[in-house]
């Protein structure tokens, strides 16, 4: 049995938000993901895990291709495996807890729009191409 307390494990920076790996478990893992105000991930996909995100304080926004939703403190969020979507932070802190489930974490990303330096893989171009 292990335990974490989100009020130990957070952390903030400015220029990204902060995704903080706290334990790896068969086949998925945990994490905390901290989020200042109007940060933006990625619009990616997890081709072969299942993704669960708790908001523990904060919120923002969960697109996915076809939907947004409001994502509030106390409310989680499931994306079957494969599934595009991108989060964007609200007017305050924001703390996400994340699990994944499946046969591997690799993420693929379409783009990420709000981060000029980010560049795209081979492997994210070829995922994507078909």
């Amino acid at each position: 049995m292990e335990s974490f307390d989100f009020e130990i494990e957070r952390e903030f920076n400015p220029l990204v938000h902060v995704e903080k790996k706290l334990g790896f478990y068969d086949q998925g893992d945990v994490s905390i993901a901290c989020w200042e105000p109007g940060q933006v991930s990625p619009n990616h996909c997890h081709p072969d895990a299942v993704e669960i995100y708790f908001c523990y304080e904060g919120g923002g926004i969960m697109r996915t291709e076809n939907e947004e939703l409001k994502v509030k403190k106390g409310c989680f969020v499931v994306h079957p495996k494969g599934e595009l979507h991108e989060f964007t932070t609200g007017q305050e802190r924001t703390i996400l807890f994340r699990v994944r489930y499946g046969n591997s974490m690799t993420s693929r990303t379409k783009d990420w729009p709000t981060n000029p330096t980010w560049q795209a893989t081979d492997q994210d171009r070829e995922y994507f191409s078909t």
